[in-house]
């Protein structure tokens, strides 16, 4: 098995400052983002959706299906092959009650974790009655407690069957917050990559759903290889952030795996000199959990923020994301905290579509956030 690139810990917390000399904040990074900007539905064509070329000092505009003119031969594209569950799923208590899980996670024993929207909290023991109960064709749920222990935040449950298979029967495409339209048979193909086969996420992978099978026909054609991880990406990646000081901010937990195979070819990538172009954060925060902890399978709770000292990434494909999230300090952590201001006021001005189903961004690592070595 191929070792982690590096072993160096890069700071899990932010080292550098703002550009007016002080820490940065919560504040830093908000902007005002007009509502019609939010997409709604997936752009006709996956590959027609806009480029946002921001690996020089001037933005360029272009479309999606340009990307092999970015790329170079010796290039590595790295995906989050992640599969979208329907984990949204209605029913009520013994009571009456009724309520909405969320399922976070699937583990052994017909159990899962799961966010609960009710009215008043079942007591453990308590059955619930998901999609109709059985008597309709649905099925049950027992609440077993709390999780990961007795102060989480989340539920764990034991379904009365296989909870992939019910989900896949019974349950409804989990779109994010901001997507206000119930879902559809359009969602169910669109809010889902061409290429996922693992199911355990809760959310897409969005800047991979850009890709279709022309596009990755052309990138084989050019040369460029292709790999995968996994992420299961969960519903904290909707999470705000709560607090202005950011080392006080807790990072949601996801569970990730970066294959032999694909280490491998990031090894052969690095030895012809070639670029790690991550598609997405979600493979951002993959090859980084990894590099810091020397872990190839795990949870990671990995903050990547102004400061951070990448030791994988390269280049990265990315959405564009909600103000003070995470993500914007992702981003920002990469391609500098200016040049991702620049380009959020450019996208705006032009009228990009933003978030899950919007637009996308090519950004390259900052020449003053050089790798480790």
């Amino acid at each position: 098995m191929t070792s982690a690139p590096h072993l160096t810990l890069p700071p899990a917390l932010p080292s550098a400052l703002h550009p007016d000399g002080r820490p940065f904040t919560l504040a830093d990074f908000d902007f005002h983002l007009p509502p019609e900007r939010i997409a709604q539905h997936p752009a006709t064509e996956r590959s027609a959706s806009r480029l946002l070329d921001g690996s020089d000092a001037t933005p360029v505009d272009r479309i999606f299906r340009d990307l092999p003119t970015l790329l170079r031969p010796t290039d590595l594209l790295v995906f989050n092959d992640t599969q979208v569950i329907k984990a949204r799923l209605f029913g009520e208590k013994a009571s009456g009650g009724k309520l909405e899980l969320l399922v976070e996670r699937v583990l052994p024993g017909h159990e899962v974790v799961a966010h609960m929207k009710v009215s008043k909290k079942p007591l453990v023991g308590g059955v619930m009655h998901l999609c109709g109960g059985p008597r309709n064709g649905g099925f049950t749920a027992t609440l077993l407690g709390r999780w990961p222990d007795e102060q989480g935040a989340l539920f764990r449950l034991k379904f009365s069957d296989e909870p992939h298979a019910l989900m896949q029967r019974h349950g409804h495409v989990p779109l994010p917050p901001y997507i206000t339209h119930t879902d559809t048979a359009e969602d169910a193909q669109r809010y889902q990559t061409v290429f996922a086969r693992h199911p355990g996420a809760v959310a897409a992978p969005t800047a991979a759903l850009h890709f279709d099978q022309p596009l990755l026909g052309q990138l084989d054609n050019l040369g460029v290889e292709r790999a995968s991880v996994t992420l299961h990406v969960g519903a904290g990646t909707f999470q705000p952030v709560k607090t202005e000081n950011l080392a006080e901010h807790t990072m949601h937990r996801e569970w990730y795996d970066v294959p032999v195979a694909t280490q491998d070819a990031i090894a052969r990538c690095r030895a012809r000199g070639g670029r790690v172009v991550a598609v997405g954060t979600t493979t951002v925060r993959t090859l980084e959990s990894w590099a810091q902890s020397g872990q190839t399978q795990g949870d990671t709770q990995i903050f990547i923020t102004p400061g951070f000292r990448f030791q994988v990434v390269d280049a990265l494909i990315t959405n564009f994301h909600l103000p003070k999230s995470t993500l914007m300090m992702l981003v920002s952590a990469l391609a500098g905290y200016e040049p991702i201001r620049q380009l959020y006021r450019h996208a705006i001005a032009q009228q990009y579509r933003f978030f899950s189903y919007g637009d996308a961004m090519w950004l390259t690592r900052s020449s003053h956030e050089p790798a480790a070595q």
